[in-house]
């Protein structure tokens, strides 16, 4: 029972008692030579007083009574002595299983009004097969004595039976080969009487607009609050406000935050407006980054857990894995890098079987980039795809010698979409790999395609400047004679200054 101020449990307080089930004899030793030893005589006590609230042969619920008739009834002083008493009776017994305590608010008033929900002792087969309940009987008792009390609880079959090898056959009769009923008259009246006189639980305590919640209380939101902080006056009004808690938990539910968590970000500044309002969009913002934060951290420590793991195991000889062929079917081309270093075959093959380690150092002639290095990791060990769908998105990315593939981002996202995808096996990557190359090679298509009608326009359309003469070299008349030639020599070298 978590109770942050011992006066929001006083006698003064009431309470009603609800429980679905009636103790038999076998309950009553369950409860005695079981549970009494782990939870004390006065919890055993109180669990007794409150099961008698209501009549051994009825179900549901108590009258609502002041808490001043357990203190009474247990020989409790009515002062924080006794209220520090009742409440570690009540805890053991919640620790245990046998009770569950809520706290309601009256609408319309500050009265408050405690429920105490009994559940039913398990049985002895349930309870020993329970670890950590049978631990702590065991450190409460000792060993043989657990042995000694669990024999107790179980009659042994007959030796006659017992070392027999039978042949068990099941010869009753089901329900419907006896007796029919009459399925074409439905009495509306009788089910609505009886869903009307049964003890069923109230439903205004379920937190309204709230599918998920953390679970998270004001009470533990308060209790570890910093008394000090500017934003302590608001994270005060959340008291009684059950959709402002349900809001918190849903956000706390859905990024995955404790309650440290949660009062770290109610610290913040910005998280409450002046006048004390609950900025939602701000908190779930910042919840985000957190819960990213948290998770980028997590990768990281699963992949150096991963490789600590590998270093240990390093000089352990592990049997060889099954190697699997690969049909022709599924061949892929060999890629450049590797061409005259193995056939198709020998490719695919490695591909298949080879860790994704060794197969992306083959497309390099020394040491792999190391940013390179962690994207495969990372998809390695955090998106757990399969070695060998690891092998054919290697191929993809590096082996068609496409530059712009080689980048983190696109990497990323075709790892992202193999997985959207369901791609889980060697065959559903190639195939997936072939439907890529498919899909670019129509894109080209289409593109050129569209490309040419506009070079055709262009043409049709002519150029602003308008189209020059070409000057052609055709010759015109006769050839020159010998002494025209000569004459033309002469009158040449006059010109240039060289006649005699």
């Amino acid at each position: 029972m978590r109770i942050g101020n011992i006066l929001h449990f006083t006698e003064h307080h009431r309470y009603y008692i609800y429980r679905d089930f009636s103790i038999g004899s076998m309950d009553l030793k369950v409860l005695q030579m079981i549970y009494q030893p782990m939870v004390g005589a006065a919890a055993a006590s109180l669990y007794q007083l409150l099961y008698h609230h209501i009549p051994t042969d009825q179900v549901g619920y108590s009258q609502l009574e002041s808490q001043r008739r357990l203190f009474l009834s247990l020989g409790l002083e009515m002062n924080e002595h006794g209220r520090r008493s009742l409440i570690d009776y009540a805890s053991r017994l919640e620790a245990v299983g046998l009770l569950q305590t809520s706290r309601l608010a009256l609408p319309h008033g500050e009265d408050t009004i405690f429920e105490y929900e009994l559940a039913e002792p398990l049985g002895p087969e349930e309870f020993f097969e329970n670890q950590h309940l049978t631990m702590y009987l065991r450190d409460k008792i000792g060993k043989f004595a657990l042995i000694s009390l669990r024999q107790e609880f179980v009659s042994r079959e007959p030796d006659e039976l017992a070392h027999a090898q039978l042949e068990k056959e099941n010869i009753s009769i089901p329900f419907y080969e006896l007796f029919s009923l009459n399925t074409h008259s439905v009495d509306s009246e009788l089910e609505q009487a009886l869903s009307e006189v049964a003890p069923s639980r109230q439903t205004a305590r379920a937190i309204p607009d709230s599918p998920e919640t953390a679970g998270i209380q004001y009470g533990e939101i308060i209790l570890r609050f910093p008394r000090h902080s500017v934003n302590r006056p608001f994270v005060e009004r959340l008291r009684g406000d059950q959709k402002q808690l349900a809001r918190l938990n849903y956000v706390a539910y859905k990024y995955n935050l404790n309650v440290v968590d949660l009062c770290r970000l109610l610290d913040e500044d910005g998280i409450f407006s002046r006048g004390g309002e609950l900025m939602e969009e701000e908190l779930q913002l910042r919840a985000n980054q957190l819960y990213r934060q948290d998770r980028k951290r997590g990768d990281e420590r699963e992949r150096k857990l991963a490789k600590m793991a590998v270093m240990q195991q390093g000089d352990v000889e592990e049997d060889m894995p099954q190697e699997h062929a690969v049909q022709a079917e599924n061949w892929l081309e060999v890629p450049v890098q590797l061409a005259g270093r193995c056939d198709k075959a020998q490719y695919n093959m490695l591909m298949r079987n080879e860790p994704h380690t060794r197969f992306l150092a083959r497309f390099f002639p020394g040491a792999v980039p190391e940013w390179m290095e962690r994207v495969f990791e990372r998809i390695d060990l955090n998106y757990r795809l399969p070695g060998a769908v690891i092998n054919v998105l290697i191929h993809y990315v590096l082996g068609e010698k496409k530059s712009q593939r080689v980048s983190k981002t696109f990497i990323d996202a075709v790892a992202g979409n193999m997985l959207v995808q369901q791609v889980d096996t060697f065959e559903k990557a190639v195939s997936y790999v072939r439907e890529q190359d498919n899909v670019e090679e129509r894109r080209k298509h289409t593109d050129t395609r569209a490309a040419a009608p506009r070079a055709s326009t262009q043409r049709t359309r002519g150029s602003r400047k308008p189209s020059m003469p070409i000057v052609e070299d055709v010759p015109s008349g006769a050839a020159p004679t010998p002494e025209e030639l000569e004459a033309a020599l002469r009158l040449a070298r006059k010109l240039d200054g060289k006649m005699e």
